[in-house]
């Protein structure tokens, strides 16, 4: 059986803590049939929703002293952490399998001089009007219409360079427990004077959960979206989507401007820069619900070095 890291998105697990709790249920439903199967799992996870909505109570309540975004991530990495570890452990025991499982606070290492610091692009918190967004706006937050469903806040996300406490993943993972690392990306850290500092970024998971699957070197990196397949001409009526892609094939899909730079682009460049990492390593991008079918070959977007034609 195969090590694998599951990243989860953080839009799939919904807008408030009571929405949250019903979704990790089904999550952990589909987690814990790959565990069963004999996999060891190590689960990372998103935050937009969740970073937005807990950085954006502080700042509309006008707390004193501001709460930074740093702070905020870890926030969310620990109420996403304990809602995936209270279901898990749920759905576990109903089916017999006696697994620990617990959350560790991720530090990300990003450089300094990082040029996303100077143009914020990641989206995070909820949708807002034109209107409502200009109004944050005069607080100095940037806004920017994300596909059609309205206005959301963007801060920079900066490239991840070190997982912190990979170390400690590492030994939990090798103990046989079930590990959820990484969240959000990761509390962004620069270092200064032999120090760890935050800083006012979100990581993207996909791009951190790469590199902490790298680390931790397991066989196939799973990152999960809305969708079951990767898709060409995504919303036209030549839609199509693709069971596996080579390197070069999605190389050229990215110069042709196939995938969204908000939302499939990481996703599709997190897989490349895994498979492409080592020899055998396989990447697949699907959805929650149909994990265990992607990882037998029956749906999802396989990335592998070369597709071999027989």
């Amino acid at each position: 059986m195969s090590k694998l890291l599951i990243a989860l998105g953080g839009n799939a697990l919904g807008n408030s803590p009571a929405e949250q709790i019903e979704l990790v249920r089904e999550a952990a439903r589909s987690i814990a049939d790959l565990i069963e199967a004999g996999h060891d799992v190590i689960l990372s996870h998103g935050n937009g929703p969740q970073v937005g909505m807990i950085h954006q109570v502080f700042d509309e309540a006008d707390a004193q002293p501001d709460v930074p975004m740093a702070e905020a991530v870890a926030m969310s990495q620990g109420y996403i952490g304990y809602h995936l570890q209270q279901a898990l452990r749920e759905e576990l025991g109903r089916r017999g399998i006696e697994r620990a499982v617990a959350s560790v606070v991720t530090q990300t290492l990003v450089a300094k001089e990082d040029p996303a610091f100077r143009h914020p692009t990641k989206p995070i918190g909820q949708f807002y009007t034109k209107d409502e967004a200009g109004r944050f706006e005069k607080k100095g937050m940037m806004f920017i219409e994300d596909s059609g469903r309205g206005y959301r806040r963007v801060i920079p996300s900066p490239e991840p360079i070190e997982i912190i406490e990979v170390d400690v993943i590492r030994s939990l993972v090798s103990a046989g427990h079930v590990v959820i690392a990484g969240g959000g990306g990761g509390i962004p850290v620069v270092r200064e004077d032999g120090r760890l500092v935050g800083v006012d970024a979100v990581i993207d998971k996909d791009r951190a959960s790469e590199l902490l699957a790298r680390e931790l070197d397991v066989d196939v990196l799973f990152i999960l979206t809305a969708v079951d397949q990767v898709a060409i001409d995504f919303g036209k009526p030549t839609q199509r989507g693709i069971a596996m892609l080579s390197v070069d094939e999605a190389r050229e899909h990215i110069q042709d401007g196939q995938f969204p730079a908000g939302s499939m682009l990481p996703k599709v460049e997190s897989a490349l820069s895994f498979v492409t990492s080592r020899p055998g390593r396989e990447a697949i991008i699907t959805s929650l619900e149909r994990a265990g079918e992607a990882i037998a070959g029956k749906t999802g977007t396989r990335f592998v070095e070369e597709v071999v034609v027989k």
